[in-house]
Parts: structure tokens; C-alpha cells; sequence
């Protein structure tokens, strides 16, 4: 992949390929001067080589498309706006529990609601999910603030229960229209609750993360190594990205069920890391961001 670099294109394009259920087995990450160039080795889901000229071509197509868009928007605009307003979109992160899906489930049939779509993740005792709902009488968004409220009221009930934990009160936001990814968006929603702050047993496959200084060059060097799964590069890539961190150089390679990620970064404010603390911080998050998925 060969473009002009913006904020966030290297987030959009490997998001692309977890999207197209592709496994990158091998990536090679630079950008200079307002410009950049990715490698990446990729296979089907079933790890096997992609020869297909018609999906080669859709995978070729949906890069272009996406790539353009990016290019074609303002430098201010971080998120593309999705067109689809049909559905009421419903975001929720508290306490995890046995059955909280059911319940939630439950509230949502009571109130006449159909759920389109669920994903829900579970990490440290906390749990986010975004769910998406329309109207049953109507297959329309919710748009009746006092329903909405009502709604609102019973869900961050059932967020809350009755559980005792000293940990951060449940959350929830409304929605009737999908700007971002569903799975960033989970990313998202676990790093502001703080989910990286331990309060359960160690991950009993814990992913080992270094962060150093490179002060001759000007860089942070971040390197991950873990058991390889599908979508592993998305998430670490969302979790710098959201952390407001550029990468400007990489590697990734696979191989016997491990993965090795190598990442040149900088803060967006052109600075590497300068204290112990932040190099603390981000090793935690990218710990949580891998072990997210993988306790689903």
C-alpha cells in the first residue's frame, strides 16, 4: 500500500484486512516526509494463500476506496460518518457478570425493541457492549426522547446491579447514528473505563510488551510478543492509535503460533515518550488491548 500519510491511515487500512477476515502474517511499516509505504503478507482465514483473481481484486478495490476517502476528507475529520441512520445505537460499559447479556436482552424485548446487532467484551471484571436496536413496530431508529430515556434508565440499571465493587459506575450513551468501528469502538469504551488497571489474576498467556527510548533517532520502540491470532495487529494498531501515538516504522512477523510486533512511534505531537510512567501506561494497554479479544 503506497499513499499520501494522514492521521490514522495505517489504523484504517489494517482494519480493512481484519474486516476481510485476512490474517497478516508478515508486515513491513514506514512513512517519511508525508508519505508512506505498508507491506503486508496475508492469508485466508483458513491460512491459506489467496489466488483468487476476483477476491485479489475486491481486496485491491475496497483498499483504493478506502484510501481515497481518506485522502478526499479534511485534515480536521478523524471519523467517516456513516450513512446508515436506521438503527438506535447503544453503548454500555460496567461491572461483568454471569448472564448480563440476557438480561440486557431481556429489558430491550420488554420495550419493544428489535437487537440488529451485540458484541460485547469482558476483560478485568469490567464489560463493554454496543448494541444496535430498531423500533419492532416500525424496523426504524428510536427517536422518541422520553422512550430513549426510559430505555436509558432500565439498561444502566441492569450495568449496575447490586455488585459491591469499588470500580468505576456504569456507562451509557445513545446513539441513531454509527460513525465508528464496532470493534475500535469496544477498544475504546474498555480503555476509558481503565480496564488495563488489574484487579483480577495475572492472564494466564500474558503477552510480553517493552517499551524503550531510541533517543539517537527520536523514537519510542515498542515491541510485543505473543500467541498470533486473527485481528492481533488490528488491536494493537487501534490501541497506539487511540492513545494518540504515530507509528512511523514497524515490523511483524509470525511464525509456530507466535507473533513479534515491532513499532518506531512518537506521541501526535512529534515528542517520543519522555517518562517511566507513560512507558508504564502504554505497556498495560497494549497487555489489555491483546488480552480483550482473546478472553471473549
Amino acid at each position: 500500500v503506497d499513499s499520501v500519510n494522514k492521521h490514522e491511515i495505517l489504523l484504517e487500512i489494517v482494519q480493512v484486512l481484519s474486516d476481510l477476515n485476512l490474517n497478516v502474517t508478515k508486515a513491513y511499516i514506514s512513512s517519511d516526509a508525508g508519505w508512506f509505504m505498508d507491506v503486508f503478507y496475508v492469508t485466508d482465514n483458513e491460512g491459506k494463500k489467496i489466488t483468487d483473481e476476483e477476491t485479489l481484486g475486491y481486496i485491491q478495490k475496497t483498499l483504493e476506496t478506502k484510501i481515497y476517502i481518506l485522502n478526499s476528507m479534511k485534515s480536521s475529520a478523524s471519523l467517516i460518518p456513516s450513512k446508515d441512520h436506521t438503527s438506535t445505537t447503544i453503548e454500555l460499559t460496567g461491572n461483568d457478570r454471569p448472564g448480563l447479556l440476557s438480561e440486557l436482552s431481556a429489558v430491550l424485548a420488554d420495550m419493544g425493541c428489535n437487537v440488529i446487532n451485540a458484541e460485547i467484551w469482558t476483560h478485568n471484571a469490567r464489560a463493554a457492549t454496543v448494541i444496535h436496536i430498531t423500533d419492532r413496530s416500525t424496523g426504524h431508529a428510536i427517536e422518541d426522547p422520553d422512550r430513549l430515556s426510559t430505555i436509558k434508565e432500565l439498561l444502566f440499571n441492569v450495568m449496575k446491579g447490586d455488585s459491591d465493587f469499588k470500580t468505576p459506575s456504569a456507562r451509557m450513551f445513545v446513539s441513531t447514528s454509527r460513525e465508528t468501528h464496532t470493534d475500535r469502538r469496544l477498544h475504546q469504551m474498555l480503555l476509558a473505563d481503565r480496564d488495563f488497571e488489574r484487579h483480577n489474576d495475572k492472564f494466564s498467556m500474558e503477552p510480553h510488551v517493552t517499551v524503550l527510548d531510541c533517543s539517537d533517532r527520536g523514537y519510542t520502540v515498542v515491541t510485543i510478543r505473543c500467541l498470533d491470532r486473527p485481528k492481533l495487529l488490528f488491536d494493537t494498531v487501534c490501541c497506539l492509535t487511540d492513545m494518540e501515538y504515530v507509528v512511523f516504522h514497524g515490523t511483524v512477523i509470525t511464525g509456530r503460533l507466535e507473533a513479534y510486533q515491532e513499532y518506531y512511534i512518537r506521541h501526535v505531537d512529534g515528542f517520543p515518550i519522555s517518562s517511566e510512567a507513560e512507558q508504564e501506561r502504554v505497556m498495560e494497554c497494549l497487555e489489555a488491548a491483546i488480552e480483550r479479544r482473546t478472553t471473549q
